[in-house]
């Protein structure tokens, strides 16, 4: 309890109170300007025993303005202290009771996330497909588990539990009706990774960006392009969507080559030279296979290369089969065309 006395000189007490302000206003400008803690030669241990004899002489203030004006502190704070001690005596057995509770939630957290993160880690077929899982399997642990233990703790100190359930019972209801956007992404998270859309680890395409799927989770979908840019998708505006991971890559290139070639005997040497590229480039999956001309365009004409290969690879194989299509042309003396304009002046 706070006993108030009528203080024998106000006038006094006013004049110690406004020097004792400004001695602690001084002090904390010049602790603030002599320990910065965001300069790099200040050391840890400084700047706490700095805020530590700070505090401890604002307390020294507080007590001196409170004694001037006729405060007990000495009572205040014993009564303070009795009080704790007594409610400390009582609930004992509940702050065991919730450590225990504690420790054993992070104990079991713990044995989760070492079990789920050994998941994925051998190589395998559905390794990325398993680490997805395991990912999204660990969060929902996270957030149900400490859900759970929040109401345990709860009833450990008397709460009435049951009010609290109809109570999320309730705020389910308000969620489901005026978050629906919400709900739709957790949903369409859902139906992602149960029905194998695309994994961690898989190239992708959704709404014009490219780039490999770098975490999948149950509202939004993180994706990584070449660039290093990462964007993040909503589940449920991830529509339509392009994976280029779950079967073997196409690399497709176009050429052109004059009018006055022959084409077939273009065909017969690329047909001679190209599979060649194949003991060289171990990313092709078969020989390159020219289909024929796809173009007769204004300045030539256009023919068409392509050859499976392995995912993820086909870009660096389409430049690879450019040279040496360039190479293999330039060698038999065959014209690649470029645009020009011939113009013809009337005589005069």
């Amino acid at each position: 309890m706070l006993l108030l006395f009528a203080a024998s000189n106000p006038m006094m007490a006013t004049i110690v109170s406004i020097l004792v302000v400004l001695v602690l206003i001084v002090l904390f400008l010049v602790q603030r300007r002599l320990v910065d803690p965001k300069k790099e030669h200040v050391k840890t241990h400084h700047v706490v025993l700095s805020y530590t004899a700070y505090l401890l002489l604002f307390a020294g203030g507080i007590t001196i303005v409170a004694w001037q004006w006729g405060y007990d502190v000495s009572n205040y704070l014993l009564d303070l202290l009795n009080r704790f001690i007594g409610g400390l005596e009582t609930n004992v057995p509940r702050l065991i009771a919730t450590l225990v509770a504690l420790f054993i939630a992070l104990a079991l957290f713990k044995i989760f996330r070492i079990a789920l993160f050994r998941v994925g880690q051998k190589p395998s077929p559905n390794r990325w497909r398993k680490k997805t899982i395991a990912k999204i399997t660990l969060s929902m642990i996270r957030y149900v588990g400490g859900l759970i233990l929040l109401l345990i703790i709860l009833a450990i100190w008397g709460v009435n539990i049951a009010p609290a359930l109809a109570g999320l019972g309730i705020l389910g209801l308000v969620i489901g009706l005026g978050a629906q956007k919400f709900i739709n992404d957790l949903i369409s998270g859902i139906f992602i990774i149960f029905e194998h859309h695309f994994d961690v680890g898989d190239w992708v395409e959704i709404s014009g960006f490219s780039g490999e799927v770098i975490d999948i989770g149950l509202k939004t979908t993180k994706v990584k392009n070449i660039r290093g840019e990462v964007k993040i998708f909503n589940n449920g505006g991830i529509d339509p969507v392009s994976n280029f991971s779950m079967n073997e890559a196409v690399a497709i290139i176009d050429f052109s080559i004059a009018y006055k070639e022959d084409v077939a005997k273009t065909v017969e040497i690329l047909k001679q030279e190209l599979p060649k590229l194949r003991e060289e480039n171990e990313n092709l999956l078969e020989d390159p296979r020219i289909l024929g001309v796809t173009d007769l365009a204004d300045s030539g004409v256009d023919l068409r290369i392509a050859t499976r290969c392995k995912v993820m690879t086909q870009w660096g194989v389409e430049r690879v089969l450019r040279q040496r299509v360039k190479e293999i042309l330039d060698a038999h003396d065959i014209e690649i065309p470029f645009p020009q304009v011939t113009v013809h002046q009337p005589k005069k």
